[in-house]
């Protein structure tokens, strides 16, 4: 097969991925301004994929950390990084059809050192900068954003005690906005970068550009674009889950939530983090419950929790699995196989999600089950059952939603 074909097949793969990640993580700068009602679903993903677009061209630190930092460059072959980019947009797909807001960084991470293990064995890891750059920021980060949020939240509702509430919450939603779109911007300059940084390592390994280079203008461009488009798309599984799943936002609970995620995200996008934004957002959500001692339904943060310890081991060894079957087709035809079989699961996951469907109509429904009070709050609250239901047919709260018709229910 023709190397220029390959290389383009990868490129491909590559945009892939980020077309996925931008559906999958649509609900880290939307989903508490979608379920306040500060913004109508559709106006707010269209209005997070013009602004993830803008911030995908104004960094190129974390880029540099994904194509330099986490694997040596030297050893970096197409059929690695298609491997990777495989193990990465199925662990993005399984995890979207579950609604578990997941980490698409720590997925594509975790898919290049399971690829890279698989293909070269352990030396060719950059094993201080996969801890340093990846795990301690995931460590630390859903912490500090969670801190900031939780007393943020009890600083804005002190402020505010004497106003009322709607003349309160018609005030913030203006800031709600505000620091909404400023996560979507924060989102384009850490997460659109990854895979710039995967693009570069292929074009490198197909000897495109020299080890070293810089991200070429039409890298940025395209990556920029497909991540704008995923976001249209709208992941209204993984939103639905933020928005509702974890605790019942508010309005001032809102604002400062998205105001705690954009700071951390910003500042670790300037440190060249590749950063989980889904872990930072989530942080912020379950810190704003908490600063409001509202219920917080800590079952649901559980499974997250789970979801993020074995995101990395579970990416790494699909990304191991991909490699392996290029091995076992041998030669060119490895390459276009692995990108075919990933086809086929996202086009069954795809129909599997379509018998309960979540969208921009039902997204704002009850959620399913009780929550458990957060720390400080009376106890008494039922705890949330073992499933909870990612579809209801509960009447959505704004005038403009319709239930959907009833259906199996998919568990979260």
């Amino acid at each position: 097969m023709d190397g220029t074909l390959i290389l383009a097949l990868v490129v491909a793969a590559a945009l892939a991925f980020d077309f996925t990640n931008g559906f999958h993580d649509t609900g880290n700068a939307m989903a508490a301004s979608i379920a306040t009602g500060a913004l109508k679903p559709r106006v707010a993903v269209l209005l997070s994929a013009a602004l993830n677009m803008v911030g995908a061209f104004l960094s190129l630190a974390v880029a540099a950390t994904i194509a330099k930092g986490i694997v040596d460059q030297g050893v970096v072959t197409l059929p690695l990084v298609v491997g990777a980019l495989a193990g990465a947009i199925v662990w993005n797909v399984v995890t979207w059809y579950l609604g578990l807001p997941s980490s698409s960084s720590h997925a594509l991470v975790g898919a290049l050192v399971g690829a890279t293990l698989a293909a070269v064995g352990t030396g060719g890891v950059v094993w201080s900068g996969l801890v340093q750059k990846v795990v301690v920021p995931a460590l630390l980060a859903p912490v500090i954003a969670g801190t900031v949020a939780a007393l943020s939240t009890a600083l804005v509702y002190r402020i505010t005690r004497r106003v009322p509430a709607d003349a309160r919450d018609k005030q913030l939603r203006w800031g709600q906005m505000a620091s909404a779109s400023m996560v979507s911007l924060a989102h384009g300059t850490n997460d659109a970068q990854k895979s710039m940084g995967i693009i570069l390592l292929a074009l490198v390994a197909g000897g495109a550009v020299p080890a070293g280079s810089d991200v070429p203008l039409w890298v940025v461009v395209s990556c920029a674009l497909a991540m704008a488009a995923g976001t249209a798309l709208g992941g209204w599984r993984v939103i639905r889950t933020l928005g509702k799943g974890l605790t019942d936002i508010q309005v001032p609970q809102g604002m400062a939530s998205d105001t705690s995620s954009a700071s951390v995200i910003l500042v670790s996008s300037a440190f060249g983090f590749p950063l989980s934004t889904t872990q930072v957002a989530t942080g912020s959500i379950l810190g704003s419950g908490v600063g409001r001692r509202e219920k917080v339904r800590w079952a649901v943060a559980g499974r997250m929790g789970v979801a993020w310890l074995v995101t990395l081991p579970a990416a790494a060894a699909f990304g191991a699995l991909a490699v392996g079957l290029e091995h076992v087709v041998g030669g060119d035809a490895g390459i276009p196989a692995v990108l075919g079989v990933v086809a086929a699961v996202c086009a069954v996951i795809w129909w599997l999600s379509r018998r309960a469907a979540v969208d921009a109509h039902n997204v704002t429904a009850d959620w399913d089950g009780d929550a458990q009070p957060a720390a400080g709050t009376p106890a008494g609250a039922v705890a949330a059952p073992a499933t909870v239901t990612a579809a209801t047919v509960a009447p959505a709260r704004s005038t403009d939603d319709v239930a959907p018709p009833a259906a199996t229910p998919v568990a979260v």
